[in-house]
């Protein structure tokens, strides 16, 4: 069945190169937030970024022109807290990352110990530390879990790419022989457990991303309506690439803004 635009209730939408790029606001993204709010719409900002607290993301936001509570927030912190905890209530683990990641694990029940933890979770940091590294393959050795909260190689910097949780778990994978398993975009299950969040289903959820590998994939994977935009990574030519199609095609979400009525 095709869902029509006018059916969805729920949005997903992703973050950076939707509705930010460079820490300003995509034109258009301040009047949607807006017209969601208005209507009454439930919805979610979706990020891979494991470093920041959904507070730390409302003020980034609200500092390019976007107001989104940080209940609206939906990081890959916060859907690997919420997968542990269904996993292990009260669990424990050795956490390598920051404030966004030790936080959601903090409100999710879990003690932070370098002692027989149940799990290795490996999040985002800019200061990735090899002693750090060197216990997490030891204790993955020893028996505990290993987690990733998202699979992205890099991440950006002034400077350049930067090495990001999924070349580091590559390292501890050769060390170990053991991958990580991914919460984090393409892995559906970030976008189930956002959906849960805000009692959304499926069938009547829309996805908004700038990706073909991680936004589109995971929302065709999750059954949503998916929306691929032209202001990130992605351009018209290179969706050939890939075996699968989004739903639609838009230049950026200032196409999903209702038109203002003639007075």
């Amino acid at each position: 069945m095709t869902v029509r635009r006018d059916d969805i209730d729920c949005w997903l939408t992703d973050m950076d190169g939707v509705l930010v790029h460079e820490n300003q606001a995509v034109p258009g993204a301040p009047e949607l937030i807006d017209q969601w709010t208005r209507q009454g719409k439930r919805f979610l900002v979706l990020t891979n970024n494991s470093i920041f607290t959904p507070r730390d993301l409302a003020a980034r936001l609200k500092a390019s022109g976007l107001s989104v509570p940080e209940e609206s927030l939906w990081t890959s912190a916060l859907a690997t807290a919420d997968f542990l905890k269904a996993q292990i209530p009260g669990g424990s683990a050795f956490v390598i990352g920051e404030a966004g990641i030790t936080t959601a694990l903090h409100e999710a029940g879990f003690i932070m110990t370098e002692t027989a933890p149940d799990f290795v979770v490996l999040g985002e940091t800019r200061t990735y530390s090899f002693e750090a590294i060197t216990k997490a393959i030891r204790l993955i050795d020893r028996g505990a879990r290993f987690i990733a909260t998202n699979p992205d190689a890099t991440g950006p910097s002034p400077e350049g790419p930067l090495p990001a949780t999924g070349a580091v778990a590559a390292m501890i994978t050769r060390a170990t022989g053991r991958e990580p398993y991914v919460v984090g975009k393409p892995n559906p299950m970030m976008f189930r457990s956002a959906m849960n969040r805000i009692g959304a289903h499926s069938e009547n959820t829309a996805m908004v991303g700038d990706r073909m590998d991680t936004d589109i994939q995971a929302g065709i994977e999750a059954g949503l309506h998916t929306i691929l935009v032209m202001t990130g990574i992605s351009s018209r030519s290179s969706i050939e690439r890939y075996p699968f199609r989004p739903d639609e095609v838009l230049d950026s979400v200032a196409d999903l803004v209702d038109p203002v009525p003639d007075r």
